[in-house]
C-alpha cells in the first residue's frame, strides 16, 4: 500500500531533521523524494504531531506476549529486544523461532530476542550460539543470571568474539549483590534494608570491560545504575572499545528515596541509587554514552502485594517510555531531535540496523505519531499492559500516542 502522512512535524535524530513535512510509503518502506506518478491509498493527517521513527526499547520483558505487544505500539514501541530469561529460555532454535513467529503473526510490533549465553543460564555450559543466532538471535545475553566462574566467562567472551557476536550483559556481581533488596545508602539504612551497594555493579564492570579489552568483544551493558558505572562506559568509549549500554527510563527520575516506607512499585533491579547517581545517568544519556530502555518487566499483584523484601523486582515501561524520555529532554533544555535519539537513532546503531531507527529512503516504515504536548495521567487500569505496576501511578505526564506504523501498517491508533 501507499502511504502519506502528511503536514507532520518530521523529527529524524539520525539525519538532523525537524522539519514539517510529509512523509511517502510503499511497499512498508520510506521513500524520498517521492515520484511524480505517486498515488497514495491512504492519507493520514498527522497536523499537530509529531512524526519519528519507531522507537527502539533494548530491554523489555513480554508477559503475555500479544497484551505487551499491543502496550508496546500504544507506546510508540515499534521494535523491542526481548531478553533470553523467558519461560521457556530462548537457548534452543526451536524455542527462538517459535517466539518469534508467534510475534511475526501478531503484526504489532517486531520482537528481537537475545539467545542465552549458556545452557538454561547456568553459566557454566555455553549454548550452540552459531545455531541460534541463524534462528534470529541478534546477540547473546545471561539475562539476570550471572556467570559466577571468570574463567568461564572468559572462554565465552573469547568464542563470542571469534564469530563477532555481540554480548549483552547486565554489570552485577553476584555475590556483593545477592542478598540486597535496594541502594546500599541512607535510605535502606534507616529502613532495616539489606543493601546493593555500587560496587555490585563497578566490580562486575571492570571484569567485564578488563574481559571485552582482551578479547575485542562487542560488549553491551545492560541497565547501568551508578555514576561511577557511567564514568566507567565513558571512559572505556573514549578508549576505543567497542562498547555501549543502555539505562532504564525510570533511572532517570527517581532515587532512592522513592521507596518511601517499602513501596513495593520502586523495588526495582538494579535498585534506584542516589541523587547524584540518578544526575549521572541523565548526563550520561545527554553526552550520547547511553540508550534509553522501559525495563519493563511485567508481575503480577501477587507479585508486588507482599513485603518490601519478598516483592519481586521490576516495573511496566512500555507505555511510560515516550513520555519519561520526553520528561527527561525537557528537564535538561534538549530539543526534540536530541531527545528521541536514545530511543531511536543510538539503539538503532546499537543493533547495527540500518533500516531502523530513522526516516531515511529505504528504511522501515516503523513511525510513531505524537502529540508532544498532550497530558494524560498514569492510570494503572487504563495501561494496555499484562502488568499494571508502576511509581508512577497517579502522575500526569505529557506526549500521546496518536497512531505507530510498522512497516508502513497502522497497528494502532487512539
Amino acid at each position: 500500500m501507499n502511504i502519506t502522512i502528511k503536514n507532520a512535524r518530521v523529527i529524524d535524530p539520525r539525519h538532523q531533521i525537524d522539519r514539517v513535512a510529509d512523509i511517502f510509503i510503499s511497499d512498508g518502506r520510506i521513500i524520498a523524494p517521492a515520484p511524480a506518478n505517486f498515488n497514495a491509498e491512504q492519507e493520514i493527517d498527522a497536523s499537530g504531531l509529531v512524526a519519528c521513527p519507531g522507537l527502539i526499547d533494548l530491554c523489555a520483558r513480554p508477559g503475555d506476549l500479544a497484551t505487551d505487544l499491543a502496550a508496546a505500539v500504544a507506546g510508540g514501541v515499534t521494535t523491542l529486544v526481548c531478553p533470553p530469561n523467558l519461560n521457556p529460555v530462548l537457548d534452543e532454535p526451536e524455542r527462538v523461532e517459535r517466539l518469534t513467529k508467534q510475534a511475526e503473526s501478531l503484526r504489532l510490533a517486531r520482537l528481537l530476542p537475545l539467545g542465552a549465553l549458556t545452557r538454561n543460564l547456568a553459566g557454566e555450559r555455553l549454548s550452540e550460539l552459531v545455531i541460534l543466532a541463524k534462528a534470529g538471535c541478534v546477540a547473546f545475553s545471561q539475562g539476570q543470571s550471572p556467570i559466577i566462574d571468570t574463567e568461564a566467562l572468559l572462554r565465552a567472551f573469547e568464542y563470542a568474539a571469534t564469530f563477532n557476536f555481540p554480548l549483552w550483559i547486565r554489570p552485577q556481581d553476584y555475590f556483593l549483590s545477592r542478598n540486597g533488596f535496594a541502594h546500599n545508602g541512607a535510605i535502606s539504612g534507616r529502613l532495616g534494608l539489606t543493601g546493593i551497594p555500587v560496587s555490585a555493579e563497578t566490580v562486575a564492570l571492570a571484569t567485564l570491560l578488563t574481559l571485552a579489552t582482551d578479547t575485542g568483544v562487542r560488549l553491551h551493558l545492560c541497565c547501568l545504575s551508578s555514576a561511577a558505572g557511567m564514568a566507567m562506559v565513558a571512559r572505556a568509549k573514549a578508549d576505543g572499545l567497542p562498547v555501549s549500554c543502555h539505562v532504564g527510563a525510570h533511572h532517570l527520575h527517581l532515587s532512592e528515596s522513592a521507596i518511601g516506607f517499602f513501596d513495593t512499585a520502586a523495588r526495582l533491579d538494579p535498585p534506584l541509587r542516589s541523587e547524584a547517581d540518578r544526575l549521572a545517568l541523565r548526563e550520561g544519556v545527554r553526552a550520547g554514552h547511553a540508550a534509553i530502555c522501559s525495563d519493563h518487566t511485567p508481575l503480577t499483584q501477587d507479585d508486588k502485594l507482599l513485603p518490601f523484601g519478598s516483592a519481586k523486582p521490576g516495573a511496566t515501561g512500555l507505555e511510560l517510555l515516550l513520555p519519561l524520555t520526553l520528561r527527561w529532554g525537557m528537564e535538561m533544555g534538549l530539543s526534540l531531535p536530541e531527545i528521541l535519539a536514545p530511543l531511536t537513532s543510538l539503539p538503532a546503531t546499537i543493533l547495527g540496523r540500518d533500516d531502523l531507527g530513522h526516516l531515511g529512503a529505504g528504511a522501515c516504515a516503523d513511525i510513531c505519531l505524537f502529540a508532544p504536548e498532550a497530558s494524560w495521567q498514569v492510570l494503572p487500569e487504563n495501561l494496555k499492559s499484562f502488568s499494571k505496576h508502576t511509581p508512577f501511578a497517579g502522575q500526569t505526564v505529557v506526549g500521546q500516542v496518536k497512531k505507530t506504523l510498522v512497516g508502513g501498517e497502522v497497528v494502532f491508533a487512539a
